[in-house]
């Protein structure tokens, strides 16, 4: 008896694990689509190196991803393709040119990629359902930040928007 009440106490308290939510992890609703991602950990990496990053960045004259085509005025039909394609970016383009001489930098840059590499799979499929539609301010947007990444040398592009990536973070996290 006391053996059974032990494994029914065990099992409770599994159960009660198992329904509890992992600490970080969020779900992001861009549009019809829904990513879910541990915000916390990117932040924590990001915030480990953003100093270090941002010292790397002497063009102080251009913003990547900022105002005057600001993220935070893109209409909520517009959310999942956007956010798809700056998932797209940032692992194509940035994290693949930002790489230091420094094996923490590095190992965290990486960390990241590969969370970003994850949702832009998942956004990825929502977009081959065709839920992720892409509008004129969207294609309009992402172009501008392409000709503002494409205006550096891919050195210069790739440090200032991972310099940069608290500016989609925010972003993201006041999505709807």
């Amino acid at each position: 008896m006391k053996a059974f009440r032990s494994v029914l106490c065990l099992y409770s308290l599994l159960c009660c694990l198992n329904c509890m939510p992992t600490a970080g992890i969020r779900i992001f609703h861009f549009g019809p689509c829904r990513v879910s991602m541990s915000m916390t950990e990117i932040r924590a990496g990001f915030n480990a190196i953003k100093a270090n990053i941002q010292a790397r960045d002497h063009i102080r004259t251009l913003s990547i991803l900022s105002y005057p085509h600001s993220l935070h005025k893109v209409q909520s039909s517009d959310r999942c393709c956007i956010t798809h394609h700056l998932f797209d970016f940032y692992v194509e383009k940035v994290f693949k040119h930002c790489q230091t001489e420094d094996l923490f930098v590095n190992r965290k840059i990486s960390s990241i990629a590969n969370s970003f590499l994850s949702m832009k799979r998942n956004l990825g499929q929502c977009h081959k359902q065709n839920k992720c539609m892409c509008g004129q301010e969207s294609s309009e947007k992402l172009k501008q930040i392409l000709e503002n990444y494409e205006g550096l040398n891919v050195t210069s592009a790739a440090i200032k928007s991972l310099g940069e990536l608290d500016i989609l973070l925010d972003w993201m996290e006041k999505s709807p």
